[in-house]
């Protein structure tokens, strides 16, 4: 048996500022974008570089229910893990872009974090793991 996680569904306002957001701030790649009716586009990006890893379904809100959790899918806690091979390098990139990060950089036991929000709220660690 072979499983794998292929898209993960974060709740966005919009599309395009979704995909602004993703793509020109956080570097990610806009994998696809399909109009599926009036109101409902397929949207896909992925984390630069991530090889086929899982991706990010930017789903946008249709009811008012889930308008109300976006920003917070996860009720306050880190929701998604975006790991770097070089952590100055994204935290100096994403600085310089406006991203705010909520927790500075430090050292654990796995290796170099920060917290940082995205656009939405949404917690985000931005990790490089140490070598083994």
């Amino acid at each position: 048996m072979s499983q794998h996680l292929a898209h993960i569904s974060l709740v966005v306002r919009d599309y395009d500022e979704a995909i602004q957001y993703y793509t020109q701030v956080l570097g990610f790649t806009l994998i696809e974008d399909t109009v599926l009716s009036e109101v409902k586009r397929w949207v896909i990006v992925e984390p630069n570089g991530s090889k086929g890893g899982c991706k990010l379904l930017l789903a946008k809100a249709a009811t008012p229910e889930q308008e109300k959790h976006i920003g917070n899918q996860t009720g306050g806690r880190v929701f998604l893990f975006l790991f770097t091979d070089n952590f100055e390098r994204d935290y100096a990139l994403y600085t310089s872009k406006g991203v705010a990060f909520t927790i500075a950089p430090h050292t654990e036991e796995y290796g170099i974090v920060a917290v940082f929000k995205d656009i939405y709220g949404n917690l985000w660690d931005l990790i490089q793991p140490h070598k083994k």
